[in-house]
């Protein structure tokens, strides 16, 4: 069984090698002066011609769509007829030889997804109750289950760490090359490797729901995707068969009529221009030059899910940065609070109240009110982008920004804590209000760590000619120190998550194309939005849905992007222009009569694979 499946993956290299065996043979007989070389070289004919013939019938009478295939086939069959044997079979031969490499070449560029795909293991060791250690199936494994994972082994499936440290190798999902470590509790990525001791962990998402199952998925759904220039060509590829079906009758007529060539040789030079004006070139300008860009992506720790989209994010002239989770680290903290009230009737509120939120700074609400007493909320309002109201004991509380809070007390604020609200601000803080029955008792202040790598991402965007801009919803003050830190010049603030969308709006008349970046389930609407759209890897499943590309954790991965897409923009349009320059300076060195079929075969044939080697170098790209 296993013979059989490698002969049919190598069935293009047996046909090859058959093709040009009887082509030596053939030529052979023809220089020892025996007979029999026209039946070797018809044999070549059909050996090596067949599976295009195959493909080019096919699509012709399924599709209606006349293709390169078909040109080819008949060139050989009219050299043949009129005695250049030994030249269409070795127009045969090259073409099947082309083929070959092209699909060997294409091969390789799909070898990235190839790769993530094994990087799972097969089987996981669950713990049982009684602590035996069983070797299963991953899709036997559910959440909830206790996996061991020994020093080098891979992580079978997303989970959370149980025992106390280790490190983990995460390059082959976020590209990093340095080790990440991680504590108990924390989130570990299945498909990456355990390199510190034994670890328990507790899985929390099943075989198929997997972060690395959803990349792979993306991947294989953005290689099948193509850009509009290879839509484009490909569209065209139809037509200009055609063309050629016309124009080479027309020019063996203008040759014999105009030129005074014999029948005979303009015949044989309407088979040249018949192979040489095939848009064979043309036609892998693109494909190869856009998969082997997702590929590297993917490599990379991004996801592209498009060949559009990978063609797009060269247009790319202003980038919006949502704060929180993006730019700064995405695990806020409590570092201050001033009490105006009952400590411990506030704490306990804002404990029930902000339970009800996956907001990041409603967790860090959480985490700092952990240690107060439960109580029963009497009702709960979500005011979408403003804030919470509560009803507790009669009472009526506000939490949320100052805007929902503080424009409602029905006390001014004093001047000391205005000028405290003023400090917290001018320092990056974001400021919780809590009121009851509209009295101010307590403001939280809020403060996010930034990623490290924000600031070089900034710089690297600005050195590009990229206008990178803040969107958030914090006051300005705020919003105004964050940006400087990281060197953002424009700063949208106060804005409501359902605004987002139209800010990108409106910033699509400034410039010719605006991109998104986001991490959140109130970034979904902007993302979709945007002309590019970035989401976090480690943001909400709707974000990731929406957006076009998916970063692995790295925001530096978002220049590369840029300089990925202009690199493979800028091959393909080497490989057009070069296609079309080989196919013209072919036809007129036939006009001349300066080449053969043979030669004409190899120049033509030779170009399409300089294409796709030229396409295949983005599998490198620095």
């Amino acid at each position: 069984m296993t013979l059989v499946t490698n002969l049919k993956q190598h069935s293009h290299i047996i046909t090859t090698a058959l093709c040009l065996a009887l082509i030596l043979m053939g030529i052979l007989l023809l220089q020892t002066g025996q007979g029999g070389a026209p039946i070797l070289f018809i044999s070549a004919f059909v050996i090596g011609g067949y599976q295009s013939a195959k493909e080019g019938l096919t699509e012709l009478i399924f599709d209606k769509h006349l293709s390169v295939d078909l040109l080819m086939i008949l060139a050989a069959i009219g050299s043949g007829l009129i005695g250049y044997w030994m030249e269409g079979a070795l127009l045969i031969f090259i073409f099947s030889l082309s083929s070959t490499l092209e699909e060997l070449a294409m091969e390789k560029s799909k070898n990235a997804i190839a790769a993530l795909m094994n990087m799972t293991p097969p089987t996981a060791r669950k713990i049982e109750e009684n602590g035996d250690i069983t070797v299963l199936d991953t899709a036997a494994i559910r959440i909830g289950d206790l996996l061991q994972v020994r020093k080098g082994d891979t992580v079978p499936l997303d989970a959370t760490l149980i025992s106390p440290q280790s490190i983990f190798d995460e390059s082959m999902i976020t590209g990093e090359p340095l080790p990440a470590e991680k504590v108990a509790g924390a989130a570990v990525i299945g498909g990456t490797i355990n390199q510190g001791p034994t670890v328990t962990v507790q899985v929390t998402a099943e075989k198929g729901d997997a972060l690395f199952d959803k990349i792979v998925q993306m991947v294989e759904n953005a290689q099948e995707s193509k850009s509009k220039t290879a839509t484009f060509i490909e569209n065209m590829e139809d037509t200009y068969v055609k063309v050629v079906l016309v124009v080479v009758p027309l020019f063996i007529l203008f040759a014999h009529f105009a030129l005074g060539w014999d029948w005979l040789t303009a015949f044989y030079r309407g088979m040249i221009l018949l192979t040489i004006a095939s848009p064979c070139a043309l036609v892998a300008s693109s494909s190869p030059a856009t998969l082997s860009a997702i590929s590297r992506a993917a490599r990379k720790g991004m996801i592209i899910k498009g060949g559009d989209i990978a063609d797009n994010i060269a247009n790319l002239e202003a980038i919006v940065f949502d704060k929180t989770g993006t730019l700064t680290i995405g695990k806020p903290e409590v570092v201050g609070v001033t009490y105006l009230g009952d400590e411990e009737l506030i704490k306990q509120v804002v404990q029930a109240v902000e339970k009800q939120s996956s907001h990041p700074i409603a967790q860090a609400l959480m985490t700092y009110t952990a240690d107060s007493s439960a109580i029963d909320l009497q009702s709960l309002e979500d005011v979408t982008g403003k804030g919470l109201v509560a009803g507790y004991e009669g009472d009526s509380w506000k939490i949320g920004k100052a805007g929902f809070v503080v424009d409602s007390l029905v006390r001014p604020l004093s001047a000391d804590l205005l000028a405290q609200i003023d400090e917290a601000e001018s320092t990056g803080k974001t400021l919780v209000y809590v009121s009851q029955n509209d009295v101010l008792t307590a403001i939280f202040m809020v403060e996010d760590s930034l990623k490290p790598e924000s600031k070089q991402l900034i710089a690297q965007l600005k050195e590009m000619g990229v206008t990178p801009i803040l969107l958030t919803g914090d006051q300005e003050k705020t919003a105004r120190y964050v940006a400087s830190q990281v060197g953002i010049d424009r700063v949208i603030s106060n804005c409501l998550p359902t605004d987002k969308a139209a800010v990108i709006q409106e910033l699509q008349t400034e410039f010719a194309s605006v991109g998104m970046v986001g991490d959140g389930i109130n970034d979904a609407p902007a993302l979709a939005q945007a002309n590019v759209s970035y989401a976090m890897g480690s943001g909400t499943d709707i974000a990731m849905e929406s957006a076009d590309i998916v970063l692995m954790e790295d925001l530096t991965r978002i220049p590369y992007s840029i300089r990925l897409s202009k690199k493979m923009r800028g091959i393909i349009k080497q490989n057009i222009i070069f296609a079309l320059s080989i196919i013209v300076l072919l036809i007129i060195s036939n006009l001349f009569q300066s080449i053969n079929l043979p030669l004409g075969v190899v120049g033509h044939e030779g170009s399409t694979i300089l294409v796709i080697l030229n396409g295949l170098r983005l599998l490198y790209f620095k």
